[in-house]
């Protein structure tokens, strides 16, 4: 997806080019900004343009809808479960690997939240990068 433009040609709304931002951030913070990942992000933002023009009031809902599209056909697609929890456990020794889920499912402000503690991690597009 190339400045304002789409391939299929009109302005990107700002809200989906927000959304766009956001997440392309937070797979940079796990270290899945490659190429291949953020055209995952770039066809679900493509996806999302029906919706938004349907419903112009979800702007404020649309950057959680794209996260959890791509968090979606990542897994469906690459196999890859994204965003892995780097939260401390601290009454799990050896927690196993789990992931962040949006929240709220269709609201705005969403926040990424631990799947096993259900504490939030960070709001979409401030995850902190990992070492390793």
């Amino acid at each position: 997806m190339s400045g304002a433009g789409s391939p299929a040609g009109g302005a990107t709304p700002a809200a989906l080019l927000d959304a766009r931002a956001r997440v392309v951030h937070d797979l940079g913070a796990r270290h899945l900004d490659a190429a291949v990942h953020v055209d995952v992000v770039d066809a679900a933002v493509r996806e999302r343009r029906w919706w938004l023009e349907a419903w112009p009031e979800g702007a404020a809902h649309v950057a959680g809808q794209v996260a959890q599209d791509v968090q979606e056909a990542l897994l469906d697609d690459h196999g890859v479960r994204w965003p892995l929890c780097a939260l401390d456990h601290p009454d799990d020794d050896e927690p196993e690997p789990h992931v962040l889920h949006v929240l709220p499912d269709l609201g705005p402000d969403p926040h990424w939240v631990c799947e096993e503690s259900g504490t939030a991690a960070a709001p979409l597009g401030g995850l902190p990068a990992v070492t390793g």
